[in-house]
């Protein structure tokens, strides 16, 4: 759906071209979660968000959705390991907050492109 397309490979270059953002943390946590918990977190609303705004998925849809997700999570993990575990700083949460909502924009281009078949 969507980790195939050129968008979401542009989308991980931009992650790697801002990988300094994650391994030299500037400044004092913003909260207790991790970088990849923020991941997750800003993900998993980012994608309630797509299912709630397109409630004509079907059943195999939402899973191909979450299935995507879980690709994402997993290739998050794979380039960001050295970093995962550290505390999101304040930069780090706004960018992970902005990268979130790329991918949510890459799910409804999709989803539209489904929908107008």
């Amino acid at each position: 759906m969507v980790t195939d397309k050129d968008g979401y490979m542009h989308l991980i270059q931009f992650l790697t071209e801002h990988l300094g953002l994650f391994e030299t943390p500037e400044g004092r946590s913003l909260s207790d979660s991790s970088v990849m918990e923020e991941f997750e977190e800003q993900l998993s609303a980012q994608i309630i968000m797509v299912c709630g705004q397109n409630p004509q998925l079907s059943f195999v849809q939402r899973n191909t959705v979450i299935r995507e997700i879980d690709a994402i999570v997993y290739d998050l993990e794979e380039i960001l390991a050295k970093v995962a575990n550290h505390k999101a700083t304040a930069k780090q949460t706004l960018f992970i907050s902005e990268f979130a909502g790329l991918i949510k924009n890459l799910f409804d281009q999709e989803i539209a492109k489904l929908q107008s078949q």
